[in-house]
């Protein structure tokens, strides 16, 4: 968060919520994010169609529901992806990410259906000073998606360019 002094009512105090700076994460350090996210038939179906993912298993209901081994309509994985990704980013990098650099490895270990929640959790694994980037630094992440049972259902890794502190700032 940062901090400015303004006048006007509540004395003077505005709060602005931001990710960390790049000196302020620890590699060690895991964040639970909160709140999860319940993942809904119109979320799965919204993001299936929009990146033309018309993988039956995501939309067909009669086609998956008789379909072994989980006779039902998977949540799409790249929609766990990216909110495993999104449940981190108030806490993490709103508004001190510079880019996303790339992902490692990916695992789906266990499907999410419809009705599902994903809770997300983030450790960071290593950082270091950009060194063709003055003023950035690389920070590396593995992310951890669990449903409501506590089960892993998505583990990804990703580096991402991240701001130094700026001067002044407190």
């Amino acid at each position: 968060m940062s901090e400015k002094n303004v006048g006007g009512r509540g004395g003077g105090r505005v709060i602005v919520q931001r990710g960390l700076w790049y000196e302020e994460f620890e590699p060690g350090v895991i964040y639970q994010h909160r709140p999860g996210r319940t993942l809904t038939e119109a979320d799965n179906v919204l993001f299936t169609t929009l990146t033309m993912n018309t993988q039956a298993l995501h939309l067909d209901a009669a086609f998956s529901d008789a379909l072994p081994p989980f006779n039902q309509r998977l949540i799409n994985s790249m929609f766990t992806l990216s909110t495993l990704v999104g449940l981190s980013v108030a806490q993490l990098t709103q508004g001190t990410i510079v880019g996303n650099l790339g992902f490692g490895e990916v695992k789906f270990p266990k499907p999410l259906f419809h009705g599902d929640t994903l809770y997300a959790e983030t450790e960071v694994t290593d950082k270091r000073e950009s060194k063709s980037r003055p003023g950035e630094g690389i920070v590396t992440f593995a992310h951890t998606g669990r449903n409501q049972h506590g089960d892993v259902v998505a583990l990804a890794s990703r580096k991402t360019m991240v701001r130094m502190r700026p001067q002044g700032e407190a």
